[in-house]
């Protein structure tokens, strides 16, 4: 009986032995979730008015966050599609005169992997586009 728990203890003994040469002296920061891509928007009217920002592509939506310059008066117009050039959700401001204005929007996109490009326009006060449309693809 005294010799099998010698052995066990020698064997527990190495085994911690092992161990503590394999392990790191410090304990490492835990791992941060992978930042969400990010692409830079700017669509303008050649007149003054512009949609200038930032689209952040998630799971299953995309946000813009910009600001809306307006010369007359001006909307944002934002719509996510699939790969398929499926529309997956849409977006507006409200008419701004005038002005410059956060035009912030969350786009649903609910379909596994998210929105895979966005379109964003800049729209006169009657929803009618002023200028063509910036088209703006996931990283």
């Amino acid at each position: 009986m005294l010799r099998r728990s010698a052995l066990t203890l020698l064997a527990a003994a190495g085994l911690l032995m092992s161990t503590a040469s394999t392990a790191p002296a410090v304990a490492s920061a835990p791992v941060s979730a992978a930042a969400y891509p990010t692409t830079p928007v700017k669509v303008s009217d050649g007149a003054g008015s512009y949609i200038s920002g930032t689209l952040t592509w998630y799971n299953r939506s995309v946000d813009f966050t910009g600001t809306l310059k307006s010369v007359g008066c001006r909307r944002a117009w934002y719509s996510v599609f699939d790969d398929y050039a499926n529309p997956l959700g849409a977006r507006s401001s409200s008419t701004h005169c005038n002005t410059v204005t956060s035009v912030p929007a969350t786009l649903p996109a609910d379909v596994v992997g998210g929105g895979s490009y966005v379109g964003v326009c800049l729209d006169d006060a009657n929803g009618k586009p002023v200028t063509s449309c910036g088209v703006y693809f996931r990283p």
